[in-house]
């Protein structure tokens, strides 16, 4: 029988404490997470036409997730902060949903990685989206937040088995 892994944030007792990362290499660390927000047909064609009242629907969801990414930190109890050399916030209209495919891609240089950071830009930015719309459509979903890939570090490449490029 496999031992589970041991968590290494917290202590017994809940002791708390931020992981040395000190003696690991620098390396280039990459990783993409993406998010949906479903809306109805009608939201959708508002956002792509730029008629929502709070204005560039995804204009300020693309500087929101950009903005999360760098404070991660701050949010996420024990995570690093770190000297990010990229985030991008790609945002896609899809009719077939109909909503938004969100997905954000971090880069950093460093001797941790940037999966929390890429999924948080990704949740700040569907959350700014369900924000600006939000007097359009209250019963927006987000959804099937989740990492994509990950590269770099001593484990290496992770690709969710189902990601489409």
């Amino acid at each position: 029988m496999a031992r589970a892994p041991k968590l290494t944030h917290l202590g017994r007792g809940g002791a708390a404490h931020m992981v040395d990362v000190s003696a690991k290499a620098t390396t280039e660390r990459v990783a993409v997470a993406e998010g949906r927000v479903i809306m109805t047909a009608a939201t959708l064609e508002v956002v792509r036409r730029g008629d929502a009242k709070k204005g560039d629907v995804l204009g300020a969801a693309r500087i929101a997730g950009i903005m999360a990414a760098k404070r991660t930190h701050e949010l996420i109890p024990l995570c690093h902060p770190l000297l990010l050399s990229k985030v991008e916030v790609d945002i896609a209209p899809d009719a077939a949903l109909p909503g938004l495919r969100v997905r954000a891609t971090v880069k950093v240089a460093g001797q941790t990685g940037v999966e929390m950071e890429a999924l948080t830009a990704v949740s700040v930015a569907c959350l700014t989206i369900y924000d600006m719309v939000k007097s359009v459509e209250r019963g927006m979903r987000i959804e099937g937040i989740r990492l994509i890939e990950k590269r770099g570090g001593k484990s290496g490449v992770y690709r969710a088995e189902d990601a489409a490029n």
